[in-house]
This record gives structure tokens, C-alpha cells and sequence, in this order.
């Protein structure tokens, strides 16, 4: 491989947070009918973040065809941005500054929101605070990027335009540009989502596993969702947080599901300070995106591709991750590492960057969230917040920004 030292065990199709300690999740069989406040579909970091933020004051059921975590959550390489794929100029030619503006800032808060959410629960999956490096690629050339660090700043985000320079100096990348922001963070998502899934056990959610929704027929009154274990679950509100997956039924419009991938190194002794606190992404198409773990790692990724299912193709994974070490090598010539892991997974993006938080439509009592973007985690964190203030009879400011 160029670039890059192949070993002889690479942990090729697995995930590097599949061998995370600290992954236990109480979840069970399905071996009885049950009639709950909520019933959220999907045990992934998503309906986490949901059964947490509801079971301190509901009664909360989750259901998940797949063991806990094991579906987009396990793929993620976590870069908790609060930047949004869509640049702040261009989301606002899409949706409108004062939109784009709210946008943004949610996003913000949300990676805020998640830090307070980690330190208040005191689970231990490897956060970190970090700052983001964006640099210019073939979609967004220097210019861009001057232009976008103004508009960010004119609206209190902290970002900072780097010349090629700069960019050198500070980080020896050779580049005509960067953003240099502050205020994202790096962290385990399958240790995230399982000490997520534990406190609201805690708080009294059951969580059952593997338990397939069949079909979901709402009344005036609730909703009964028919399972393949042969009992139903009868709940006020349905929630289904199926990540990157669609629910039969409700409308994606300007959404698609397409495939990544993504490696990780052998941890490293020695590493610039730099690299340790900054996430790295670029304004290309399709873009790489890196960081490193608190036990030395580089996690990298990308390579995305316009289909559904490439991700399964293990002739693939094999060519997408060498691409993706030679592309790394090049941007970071002095920079020697050994994969460990390489993997890859479905991922969901809409035209506007932005996630689908909405009520089921011709469903009363349910809602759908979808994670489209590279936002998926902070996305969450949002959806649980939208999500249980409608359950709480209460609005949410930004509720309209993710209505599809």
C-alpha cells in the first residue's frame, strides 16, 4: 500500500469500535406485549440520545432489529462538528441567511448541548475537545473559504481564515487556504451510545434486541407497532431514529443513501501537537476527513460513493483504502503509520447538509429522524432536544430548519 505499512492482521471489514470496552447494553428479547409513553425504533446513537433525554419522565421502550449499536453507529469515525457539509455562504443561497444562520448556530450549541450531556451522565467514551481544520480543496478553492470564515465570524462562530502561509507554518500542510475553527471534539460513538443506552435503563427503559418492526398502524390514541417476536408494543408516540436507513413510508425528499469508507492506524508514540486537537476535513469532491484518537490513532476516512450498498463489496474496501492512505500520505508526507482497522458503511446526505427531524406524514403520534450529513452524532443531539420538547407539549424554536 502506498504510503502506508499493510499488516498481516489487518482487522479488514471490522470496526475499530467494535473491539471498545465498555460496550454492555441491557437489552433482552421481546417476550411479552408492552404499552409504554415511547417506543423508539433504532438502538444506535440516535435513539441513545432520545432514550435519555426521555426516560428521566416517560416510560420509554427502544426496539432494534440488530444488537445494540451495531447499525451506522458503529461505522461513524465521530468528527463532532458543529460545521455542516454545506458552507454557511452557500446553505444560505439554498435556505436563506436567517435559516442558514440559525442553522449553523444550533449546531454549535448542540456540540455544546452533547459535552454537557457526556460530563452531567460522567460516561467515559473518549471526548475530547478539539478545533477543526477545513481546507481548500477542488469544491471550494481559497476565496471560498476567505468568504465563509467572514460570514462565520460575522455571526459569533469561531473561525479564522489561514493562508497557504499560514497553513504551512502552523500545520507544514501545503494548501492555498484554510478555516481554522474551534469549539468540535472527537470521542468513541459505540461507547458513546452504549453509556447512553445504560442511563436511561437507569431511569427505567427497556431495551430489546433483536426485535424487527413489522408494520406501525396509528389511531387517535397511540400507535401499536407489530414485531416479528409475535407481541406488540402500544405506545403514545412512536420515534423511529433509524440513522442512515429509511423507514417505509416516509417521504426523503432531496435525500440519498450512499457508502464510505474508512481505516484506522496502529496507535502512534509520537505525533505533532497539532494533529492530537484538530479535526481535518476538505472542501473537496469526494473529501477525506481525519483525526486521531486519544490512544494515538489515526482514524480516516472517505472516498464516498454515489450507491447504496458498494459498502458491502469487499474488492472495494480494499481499493477505497488504499486510495484513502495515499491521499493522507500526500497531504501529510511526514507522517508514517501502519492500518489496523478498515471498514466501511452506509451513510445518508441531503441537498442542504441538514438532517430530517419531522412527525411521520398520515402517521399520528410519530416522528422520524434521519441523520443525513456528516453531522450525524451532533444531529442527534438536536433530535432528542426537538423531539421530546413536541412530547412535552412544548415547541422548539428551530424545530421548521429540519422539516423536509
Amino acid at each position: 500500500m502506498t504510503g502506508a505499512t499493510q499488516k498481516r492482521d489487518l482487522r479488514t471489514g471490522r470496526s475499530l469500535w467494535a473491539d471498545s470496552p465498555g460496550l454492555g447494553v441491557p437489552a433482552r428479547p421481546l417476550k411479552a406485549a408492552v404499552a409504554v409513553d415511547v417506543a423508539i425504533v433504532g438502538a444506535g446513537i440516535s435513539g441513545a440520545f432520545m432514550a435519555q433525554e426521555l426516560a428521566r419522565d416517560h416510560s420509554v421502550v427502544v426496539l432494534d432489529r440488530r444488537p445494540p449499536l451495531m447499525g451506522s453507529t458503529i461505522a461513524s469515525t465521530a468528527l463532532l462538528q458543529w460545521e455542516i457539509d454545506l458552507p454557511l455562504t452557500e446553505l444560505s443561497r439554498q435556505i436563506g441567511p436567517a435559516k442558514a444562520k440559525r442553522a449553523y448556530q444550533r449546531s454549535r450549541k448542540a456540540v455544546d448541548d452533547l459535552k454537557r450531556i457526556v460530563a452531567g451522565e460522567r460516561i467515559v467514551c473518549g471526548l475530547h475537545d478539539k478545533a477543526t481544520l477545513y481546507l481548500a480543496g477542488d469544491a471550494y478553492g481559497w476565496r471560498a473559504l476567505e468568504a465563509e470564515a467572514e460570514a462565520r465570524a460575522a455571526i459569533g462562530l469561531e473561525s479564522e481564515f489561514l493562508k497557504a502561509a499560514d497553513l504551512r507554518e502552523r500545520f507544514d500542510i501545503d494548501r492555498t487556504g484554510a478555516i481554522l475553527s474551534q469549539g468540535s471534539a472527537g470521542a468513541d460513538p459505540a461507547r458513546l451510545a452504549a453509556g447512553l443506552l445504560r442511563r436511561a435503563a437507569a431511569d427505567g427503559a427497556s431495551i430489546h434486541s433483536p426485535v424487527e418492526v413489522l408494520e406501525a398502524v396509528s389511531d387517535p390514541d397511540g400507535v401499536t407497532l407489530l414485531t416479528d417476536a409475535g407481541h406488540a408494543v402500544r405506545a403514545r408516540t412512536v420515534v423511529f431514529c433509524c440513522g442512515y436507513e429509511f423507514p417505509k413510508g416516509v417521504p426523503t425528499p432531496g435525500a440519498e443513501v450512499i457508502s464510505t469508507w474508512a481505516l484506522a492506524s496502529t496507535p502512534r508514540p509520537r505525533s505533532p501537537g497539532w494533529l492530537k486537537d484538530t479535526l481535518v476535513w476538505e472542501a473537496s469532491d469526494p473529501y477525506l476527513y481525519f483525526r486521531m484518537s486519544r490512544d494515538g490513532r489515526l482514524i480516516v476516512g472517505g472516498e464516498d460513493e454515489q450507491s447504496p450498498d458498494a459498502h458491502a463489496d469487499p474488492a472495494k474496501l480494499k481499493r477505497k483504502c488504499e486510495t484513502i492512505a495515499r491521499k493522507l500520505k500526500r497531504l501529510l508526507p511526514g507522517e508514517d503509520f501502519e492500518i489496523d482497522y478498515n471498514w466501511a458503511g452506509a451513510f445518508g446526505e441531503s441537498a442542504t447538509g441538514l438532517p430530517s427531524i419531522a412527525p411521520v406524514p398520515d402517521m399520528d403520534h410519530a416522528w422520524a429522524v434521519m441523520g443525513f450529513g456528516g453531522n450525524g452524532i451532533t444531529y442527534s443531539v438536536i433530535a432528542s432536544q426537538i423531539v421530546s420538547a413536541a412530547i412535552r407539549g412544548r415547541s422548539d424554536p428551530d424545530a421548521d430548519l429540519y422539516r423536509p
